[in-house]
């Protein structure tokens, strides 16, 4: 008997010790991610020891949680360089999440890149791998050079935009020279 008496002192005691407080335990699962803010953001990007990239925001997250990720709310502008550190193309977007892990960059919103032969490519969502860099989508794209406006699904190109890959042409326009 002295031992059921005991067990059962020591599970009151077990029983008594684990209860919480209920707004402590809420609070600890409503906390917030930590997230870093900067503002007037200018960062290079390299690889191999050569620049890449030199991309400009007002406006960078930093989320750290599981995967870490960049969040670039209120536009960004980014100019492309050959070896030569010639710019050779432009991007610009309204939002843009950067996922460092994977090195790539998810766009969103009123996407314009543009290359210095004059063609333009317009678009809603784009992703930018910087590996590879390369973009794509799959997509609604409209692309203007000085002769054409082309309107299609999906879309391939190297970073430089000198070439692309349109998969699925649905329109184009030829332009009438004056």
């Amino acid at each position: 008997m002295r031992i059921l008496i005991s067990i059962l002192m020591v599970a009151s005691l077990v029983i008594s010790a684990c209860e919480n407080d209920e707004q402590k335990v809420n609070a600890l699962f409503n906390r917030r991610l930590g997230v870093d803010e900067a503002e007037n953001i200018t960062s290079f990007m390299s690889q191999g020891g050569k620049m890449k990239a030199k991309l400009t925001a007002p406006v960078m997250l930093r989320f750290q949680d599981s995967g870490s990720r960049i969040e670039l709310p209120k536009t960004l502008h980014v100019d492309f360089y050959d070896s030569l550190l010639n710019i050779e193309s432009k991007l610009d977007a309204e939002f843009a999440l950067y996922y460092e892990t994977k090195k790539t960059v998810f766009l969103r919103d009123n996407i314009k890149v543009y290359n210095i032969k004059g063609d333009t490519l317009f678009c809603k969502e784009l992703t930018w791998d910087q590996s590879l860099e390369k973009f794509y989508t799959d997509k609604p794209v409209r692309i203007n050079t000085p002769d054409i406006i082309m309107y299609g699904e999906g879309l391939s190109a190297p970073q430089d935009f000198k070439t692309f890959e349109i998969y699925k042409v649905t329109n184009s326009v030829i332009r009438v020279q004056q």
